[in-house]
């Protein structure tokens, strides 16, 4: 395939900040008090490490909400869209399969779900899409906007990953934060239960969150060239 290099660089970035970021989580757990913010920093500086790896192969999306925003915005072809989620998702199973691994060795996991996403915090359901919406939004906006522009190509990777762990503090204890749904799905097909009964709160929300920004960005790009 004529991209299969960019899809497997997905692939492995989307495993890296699964095993990272979820895994940060299982060990340190999310308590406001301490792991909370180690956890938030844990994704943001996953994204910033892959960044300078893969952006240059396949633009480091490492999530289907970033990659469908791109989609939306004529930056992916409908092909590279399906290659890319497909890879986000295989990558996510493959960083969750890893956490699972450790535990098999005896590693402690602090969430009980490796790192899951749950509703209960957000107070169900809508609660929960709300969060997710939202915070999807400002991310995958923020993406856009700094992705827009060559001159600050430099510092696009620092100013996602900082981004990503910035949503993260307001998300952990609210969702756990998702804004990805190849992160979401890895840890719940493994966790089974209420975590995988309520993964598609953390598929839709995102891809909501990734379409308003998409569309929001595109009417104000639009305003200023007029």
């Amino acid at each position: 395939m004529k991209n299969m290099k960019a899809y497997i660089a997905e692939l492995i970035g989307t495993a890296i900040l699964v095993f990272m970021g979820c895994g940060s989580a299982m060990v340190l757990g999310c308590d406001v008090s301490g792991g909370h913010l180690a956890v938030a920093l844990a994704f943001g500086l996953s994204i910033v490490a892959t960044a300078y790896v893969i952006g240059g192969i396949s633009g480091c999306h490492i999530n289907p909400a970033v990659s469908f925003a791109m989609f939306l915005s004529k930056k992916l072809s409908a092909m590279d869209f399906g290659g890319y989620v497909i890879a986000q998702v295989v990558g996510g199973i493959v960083g969750a399969g890893l956490l699972r691994m450790l535990t098999g060795f005896g590693v402690a996991d602090l969430t009980g779900a490796l790192g899951s996403n749950g509703v209960a915090n957000a107070g169900g359901i809508g609660g929960a899409l709300f969060v997710e919406i939202i915070l999807t939004f400002i991310f995958v906006l923020t993406i856009l906007g700094v992705t827009s522009d060559d001159s600050k190509g430099a510092q696009a990777g620092l100013v996602i990953g900082l981004t990503l762990a910035f949503v993260h503090i307001v998300g952990i204890p609210l969702t756990g934060t998702s804004v990805n749904p190849a992160r979401s799905i890895g840890p719940a097909l493994f966790a089974g239960g209420s975590a995988l009964a309520e993964v598609w709160v953390f598929i839709a929300g995102p891809l909501v969150g990734a379409a308003l920004a998409a569309l929001l960005f595109s009417y104000l790009k639009s305003k200023k060239n007029a």
